[in-house]
């Protein structure tokens, strides 16, 4: 994906991007999602975790980082959830204590998308700067693969989405330069607040996306498919009716959310209930799609079942 151009479009071209707008971005998760290809996790890497490099890191993380990021020699995951503290970030324990020009981190993160294949994680850890402060007390550290103390645990079975891995992690005495820090200390948790409201945004693009491509696919079936009862035809149409007015208004919601977005807006309280509900209604529509197929649709034939 890296060598098409594909990831972190929206990076200026002097770290190697292609300079275009976030909005190209949001198209790529989409065509990846109508292709049934989102388990690479790609909105993960470019949307969701090169953010806090490219707002948050310095000029010189920015040139060590931001290439590697686009043409994809990096993979990117950001680790918050914990296994006692779930995602409840002001009760996390991972811990980062400053040792000479270090940062000795020790603990563990549980459910960490990209966890076994990423190269580049930002950490979120417990620091010293807050005095006790359950939110001025977060930092962001960004750990390398392959320092000193950082390991992984369980490549976690999922019963589903088995081509995206999800990992634990584990720091013990893990060696960081300071130099990894991204923006300030104990900022870490505004910085995530911050950047939670894209985060959202790219998981409703998702659900919304997968919604059309089950309902695109099951209709163009539906209208070949031959044997069917006159009585069945009317409730069908009125599944397929209401269907296309909850795929509608999900569009509608999202398409106005991704303008505001992009042009600077807040949308948190909105986003919010668009992560909510997108998700919902294509549990709803695809489940719908594959009453439709009847038995079929629970045949590894047809695609429909995979969403």
């Amino acid at each position: 994906m890296g060598q098409n151009g594909y990831l972190c479009p929206w990076v200026e071209k002097e770290y190697g991007g292609a300079g275009l707008g976030l909005e190209f971005s949001f198209i790529i998760t989409e065509e990846m999602a109508y292709a049934g290809v989102y388990g690479l996790m790609a909105g993960l890497h470019s949307d969701i975790v090169a953010p806090y490099i490219h707002t948050f890191g310095d000029k010189e993380q920015k040139k060590k980082w931001l290439p590697g990021c686009i043409s994809g020699d990096i993979i990117l995951a950001v680790a918050m959830t914990e296994p006692d503290a779930g995602s409840d970030l002001s009760s996390i324990r991972t811990t980062a204590m400053r040792e000479g020009k270090n940062y000795i981190i020790n603990g563990e993160k549980i459910y960490i998308s990209n966890g076994i294949l990423a190269n580049l994680i930002v950490v979120a850890c417990k620091t010293e700067t807050g005095k006790g402060s359950q939110y001025k007390d977060i930092s962001l550290i960004c750990v390398e693969d392959g320092s000193p103390g950082f390991s992984r645990g369980r490549n976690l079975e999922k019963t589903g989405w088995h081509s995206q891995d999800t990992g634990e992690l584990i720091f013990k005495d893990c060696q960081v330069p300071l130099s990894n820090l991204l923006g300030e200390e104990g900022k870490g948790f505004y910085y995530m607040m911050e950047k939670l409201q894209q985060e959202r945004l790219v998981s409703a693009i998702m659900s919304q996306a997968s919604a059309e491509a089950a309902f695109n696919m099951t209709l163009d079936y539906y209208k070949q498919r031959k044997g069917l009862h006159q009585a069945e035809i009317p409730i069908d149409a009125n599944g397929i009716a209401e269907m296309a007015t909850d795929i509608e208004i999900g569009r509608t919601f999202l398409n106005s959310l991704i303008y505001d977005h992009i042009n600077g807006e807040d949308i948190i309280k909105k986003v919010s209930m668009a992560k909510w509900w997108t998700s919902d209604m294509t549990n709803r529509v695809i489940s719908q799609c594959m009453e439709l197929y009847r038995d079929y649709g629970y045949l590894e034939d047809y695609k429909v079942g995979r969403f």
